[in-house]
């Protein structure tokens, strides 16, 4: 740094929930973009210089210096316009979003020893020989890295297609250019394995970027992209705001996922700000998914995204034979839900040396436990939500605060004993179920509760692809990303699950989630040209999203879902945003919505619905009510709802949270 005669006025913006900047001054040369400790109120905090020479009246001797200056390589004038244009789409305050690129002050700070950077050199020689039909996807996708341009492109492929080996050449492309790259995946468990895969691709191991990571690996992975030095990162939503010093590609796996919706603190769609990302620094983004989002296929249909298709499983893998299971019609034992059907198929598979999958998208034992005696329900009295029975750990939890204890032996309500049920199947009890019925099974329940860290997920997946497994058990997790060879025959124990609620999005998350777990049969070329085998357990074979799976008829699907979002003003045709007031008022609460209803500008273009009491009224303790906004595409939607809202006050004790495109209603 040079020091000067004449001390710099600089304005710096905070990495706090502040929405201005503030003026400094400082006896050495900044750059827009310099990371800065600064004395803020009664305490110090990270900023970045965000104007030099800005205007202003104080005189010298009553602005405050700059407590320090870090030696970070600064935020390039890219990601500065970055961060204010996410701020202004999620209508977050501006230094929010400068959080999320700094989460923590020690990163800045100069390491004790050498970094030891990973993913610093890739050659892109790799062992796998592509398909006529991947080779051609491919291409178009080095294609859009030789174009050195923003483009957006979906690659679509059936389940067990090579979707990842196909976006693995972009990634060698944009990387021999000497561009950084970052797979984004939905979950942190799907990581380990895709890390695996990734070296064995490309000879040299990613980083890595996910919450659970320790405070060191955390300053490695950031000081690596931020000089340069690292090439690839494979990362959670939260690794789009690394400060990248050269990003050339982001690929979306699993764009479709809703894991890449947050919802607490700043509320944001990873897979659209990462579209944003591309768009402003001109480089390609791929969306890859077997079962794109309905935005994703409207803004092809749109020609807003370009599409490349990858129709067929590789290497001469079928896809699998879907077998409708009326439940209405099967005869199962009392308390059980395994249908003689999916019994006569596990038996089958069994017998075959191959492995079952029975899906159930709940954890625990049962998701409710009621009172014999006087029908009280177990409830959290933090939120409005059952408590969940882990039989396991002898627990009961709140799978949304985590509020728990010990399972009672007496009803809370009544004091009655042994009066406590546990209505409707966790995995928990279905491998209970399970372990009665083939005593000598090699059983596995995997769920989060089961893999509470990397390494326990990773065993548990080393142990199924050995072979070590006859049947798994599994939740959500088992349907991402997971390629099991001797899996041949899956069971989705209650397909009716997601279809139960009025939530718009119902139908579509569970076709998506239906067919990417029925996806995991069979990815194996069989025998005898033999193919995986699905059983979808149900108790509503007429509705729309069972009978596509069945006939392996997506479009079907697609088509009818976008005709009635269109019919009804919904997304992705138009537009939707939620306004969620909570606090421990809830007087307060209710009155803020009332005011917000009656200020609110209502046409053709902009309506405002509610304020209502929402699925969780209670949520972690505070009381919760929500105001919808539908309005087409054709008005400023930021700039409209804040002209809006700045109309009322807003108390303290009142939190205030705006949901662009909201994924979930409750």
């Amino acid at each position: 740094m040079t020091s000067l005669n004449q001390p710099q006025i600089i304005s710096v913006l905070p990495a706090t929930g502040i929405d201005r900047t503030y003026t400094y001054k400082s006896d050495e040369v900044l750059v827009v973009g310099a990371y800065v400790k600064i004395n803020f109120g009664r305490q110090e905090v990270v900023g970045v210089v965000w104007e030099i020479n800005p205007d202003n009246d104080l005189p010298l001797n009553k602005i405050k210096s700059v407590a320090d200056v870090y030696d970070a390589p600064p935020l390039t004038p890219e990601i500065c316009a970055y961060i204010e244009r996410v701020a202004s789409w999620t209508m977050t305050p501006l230094g929010s979003i400068l959080k999320m690129v700094i989460p923590s002050y020690k990163l800045l700070e100069p390491p004790k020893r050498p970094l030891k950077f990973l993913c610093t050199h890739i050659d892109g020689a790799h062992g796998v020989t592509l398909s006529d039909g991947q080779a051609a996807a491919a291409d178009i996708l080095k294609s859009k890295i030789d174009a050195d341009d923003y483009s957006a492109t979906l690659l679509d492929g059936v389940t067990g297609s090579g979707k990842t080996e196909v976006f693995f050449e972009a990634v060698s492309r944009a990387i021999q250019s000497d561009k950084q790259v970052l797979i984004m995946m939905p979950e942190i468990a799907l990581t380990g394995g895709f890390v695996e895969r990734f070296e064995a691709h490309f000879g040299e191991r990613a980083a890595v970027w996910h919450s659970q990571m320790t405070p060191k690996q955390r300053m490695t992975v950031w000081h690596g992209v931020a000089t340069g030095v690292t090439k690839a990162v494979i990362g959670a939503r939260s690794s789009l705001f690394l400060p990248y010093n050269h990003l050339g590609l982001i690929v979306v796996d699993e764009e479709h996922d809703p894991s890449y919706k947050q919802e607490d603190n700043v509320i944001y769609q990873a897979r659209d700000m990462a579209v944003m990302r591309g768009a402003m620094m001109n480089h390609p983004v791929i969306l890859a998914s077997a079962t794109p989002s309905m935005e994703t296929v409207w803004n092809v249909r749109s020609k807003r995204y370009d599409k490349v298709q990858l129709p067929d499983r590789f290497g001469g893998a079928l896809m699998p034979d879907m077998h409708l299971v009326d439940m209405k019609g099967e005869k199962t034992e009392k308390g059980e839900f395994i249908s003689p059907t999916l019994h006569t198929a596990i038996k089958e598979a069994m017998q075959a040396g191959e492995q079952t999958l029975l899906f159930l998208n709940r954890r625990g034992y049962a998701p409710l436990t009621l009172c014999r005696s006087c029908g009280a329900r177990l409830e959290c009295p933090q939120c409005t939500a059952w408590l969940v029975e882990h039989k396991k750990s002898g627990r009961t939890f709140c799978h949304h605060c985590d509020y728990g204890g010990r399972s009672p032996n007496r009803c809370p309500t009544c004091d009655a004993e042994d009066s406590l049920v546990p209505i409707g199947p966790g995995v928990e009890r279905i491998a209970e179920e399970i372990e009665t019925h083939y005593p000598d099974a090699r059983v596995m329940v995997l769920s989060s509760d089961t893999t509470d860290d990397g390494m326990a997920l990773q065993d548990k997946l080393d142990a199924i692809h050995r072979g070590d497994v006859d049947i798994i058990i599994g939740t959500q997790m088992t349907a991402k990303g997971h390629h099991f060879p001797l899996l041949t025959c899956v069971g989705i124990v209650d397909a009716d699950i997601g279809l139960r609620g009025g939530d718009l999005r119902a139908g579509e998350r569970t076709w998506q989630l239906l067919h990417q777990v029925a996806g995991r049969a069979g990815r194996e070329a069989l025998t005898d040209g033999r193919k995986g085998q699905v059983y979808i357990q149900t108790f509503m074979p007429e509705n729309t999203v069972i009978e596509s799976l069945v006939d392996h008829d997506r479009d079907a699907f697609i088509n009818a879902e976008m005709e009635q979002r269109a019919l009804a003003h919904m997304p992705p045709v138009n537009r939707l945003v939620g306004i969620i007031l909570s606090g421990k008022n809830e007087k307060a609460i209710e009155n803020v919505g009332r005011q917000l209803a009656r200020t609110a500008p209502q046409s053709v273009d902009f309506t405002v619905m509610g304020p209502a009491v929402p699925a969780f009224a209670m949520l972690r303790g505070k009381h919760r009510r929500r105001l919808l906004v539908q309005a087409t595409r054709t008005i400023n939607l930021q700039k409209t709802i804040k002209k809006w809202l700045a109309q009322t006050d807003v108390p303290s004790s009142v939190r205030l949270s705006v949901d662009i495109d909201p994924q979930s209603f409750l």
